[in-house]
């Protein structure tokens, strides 16, 4: 038996993106429901590994309307980050709805039916806030299900307790595996990274200032300056790191993520540690042999355990009706609503990752939908 709600406006997702549109929404005086699958909200962010902060300053990771409280640090821990979010749904007086795993997102003659599996919700808008990672993507490669030890994906790491002593093979090194390695080589783990091309590093700091801070300063120059300047900065900060395995991407970090949508890795310490010899760097994997993993370099090494650091997806395809023509080449909508008949009143927040920071995208972001909603009422 379902239930049926009728709403201005469903949020579907009550992470950062999907508290930034309520908020947003809340000022404006505008109804609207927000749901959510978990029984909490943020729910990536609280079940991240523990030692986790923002990469991303917290003057530029706030949500609309409320400032970070002024004793968090500069990096926000994760934990913090939670507080500031439940805060903020008291402040705003926003209540998701929780465990309303959204199944369906579908047309209707006037608006749109979101369908969970105990509530029909009928809304003029939605907004999809389901998140960048919302599905984890596993490798599969030949003998893998041979290996005899734990083999899971980054989602699962909490820390390096359970692998204390142990032989740990990481598979990539995006910011989460060159973290995990990093949080696993200071806690007793013996960390080995398998990277399977060019890679490009930033460090977070540079001489006491924010990366992020100089990362928006540049966005303002054209793209061809930007990058330029973007690479020199990395030369002579970062260097070349060949000799240790990891071959330098063509692309400068800025001209990457615009071009192909790929984060660069924002160094906390992970180099440091690699040309110590404490993190060690392998090629890509070419097959298993039981607890033996043969890399495409031909070289054989046994590990104690195995973590896919893979990535996500977003999959909004999942639940989302004739989604197919909104999606670009990486599986992110590419806009953030469209014009034509059949998609109007569908938003999209949080699919972008720019170089200057994802929670500060969301908050401009955020604000676009809201004026677009509050446009479209008011006509």
């Amino acid at each position: 038996m379902h239930t049926e709600q009728h709403t201005g406006t469903l949020i579907v997702g009550a992470g950062p993106a999907g508290l930034a549109v309520a908020g947003r929404l809340t000022r404006l005086g505008l109804p609207f429901l927000i749901v959510e699958k978990a029984e909490a909200l943020t729910p990536s962010w609280r079940n991240h590994y523990d030692r986790l902060c923002l990469h991303t300053t917290k003057e530029h990771s706030n949500l609309p309307g409320m400032d970070m409280p002024e004793h968090y640090p500069v990096y926000v821990p994760r934990l913090d980050l939670v507080a500031y979010y439940e805060n903020y749904c008291r402040e705003m007086g926003i209540t998701p709805l929780f465990g309303q795993e959204v199944q369906r997102i579908r047309r209707q003659p006037e608006g749109w039916l979101t369908e969970t599996p105990g509530c029909r919700f009928f809304s003029k808008n939605v907004v999809v806030a389901t998140g960048y990672n919302r599905v984890p993507v596993l490798p599969d490669y030949p003998g893998q299900e041979s290996f005899p030890g734990p083999f899971f994906h980054s989602r699962e790491y909490r820390n390096a307790a359970p692998v204390a002593g142990k032989k740990v093979l990481l598979i990539g090194i995006g910011n989460t595996g060159a973290e995990l390695a990093l949080d696993l080589c200071e806690n007793g783990a013996n960390p080995v990274i398998s990277v399977r091309g060019p890679v490009n590093f930033i460090r977070r700091d540079i001489a006491g200032r924010p990366a992020q801070r100089t990362a928006i300063f540049l966005s303002r120059l054209p793209d061809r300056l930007y990058d330029g300047i973007a690479r020199f900065i990395q030369r002579i900060t970062v260097g070349d790191l060949s000799a240790y395995g990891l071959l330098p991407s063509p692309y400068a970090p800025s001209e990457q993520l615009r071009r192909f949508g790929k984060v660069p890795v924002i160094d906390i310490g992970t180099i440091d540690r690699i040309k110590a010899g404490d993190i060690r760097i392998m090629p890509g994997i070419r097959e298993f042999q039981s607890n033996e993993v043969i890399f495409e370099n031909g070289q054989t090494e046994a590990f104690d355990v195995v973590i896919a650091c893979t990535g996500y997806r977003a999959q909004v395809e999942d639940f989302l009706e004739n989604a197919a023509p909104l999606l670009n080449e990486r599986g992110y909508p590419s806009r953030l609503w469209f014009d034509a008949p059949e998609y109007r009143g569908l938003y999209f927040c949080g699919f972008t990752s720019p170089i200057s920071g994802i929670l500060r995208n969301i908050k401009i972001d955020s604000k676009k939908i809201a004026a677009q909603i509050q446009a479209v009422e008011a006509n």
